[in-house]
């Protein structure tokens, strides 16, 4: 497995910590990566539990809808779930979503940034910003049914 490497934790990292690098399937089943995708400036995670859920979909619609907020301050956007590549190219298809969205089948990548939700095996919902360094800049975990604040996360961006 390409992210045997990640080690599990119960919170997610803290500004200043080394942001755990893997490699995911997105919506077209190409491979992505957050070393690679650093290169070209802030990575913002974006962990939900459910597609096609209300919450997530809130989410996931304002990040297409602000896109070009978060291309103007250099930030990739990405969703990150349990569900299938499948899932979510499905998903995406139907709302319009343009981010990539991924999936973390294995579950490995939520439980290395402690965003596992064991009650339902899913990811929890949490908002993790990654600079070019590698470094976390910010992080966030909350209520299942509270959606990030997008100003918060944009003024953690740079």
């Amino acid at each position: 497995m390409v992210n045997e490497h990640l080690i599990a934790r119960s919170e997610p990292p803290r500004p200043g910590e080394p942001a755990p690098d893997f490699t995911l399937p997105d919506q077209d089943r190409k491979e992505w990566t957050l070393s690679r995708a650093r290169i070209n400036g802030d990575v913002v995670l974006c962990f939900y539990p459910m597609s096609f859920t209300s919450v997530c979909g809130t989410e996931m619609e304002c990040l297409t809808r602000e896109m070009s907020r978060w291309t103007a301050v250099g930030a990739q956007m990405v969703g990150i779930s349990c569900d299938s590549f499948a899932v979510q190219r499905a998903w995406a298809d139907q709302m319009g979503f343009k981010q990539p969205l991924l999936a973390d089948m294995h579950r490995a990548v939520c439980r290395a940034y402690g965003l596992y939700w064991p009650d339902l095996n899913v990811a929890w919902r949490g908002t993790v910003v990654v600079g070019r360094d590698g470094l976390v800049r910010w992080s966030q975990k909350r209520e299942i049914k509270s959606a990030m604040n997008l100003d918060e996360v944009l003024a953690a961006i740079g």
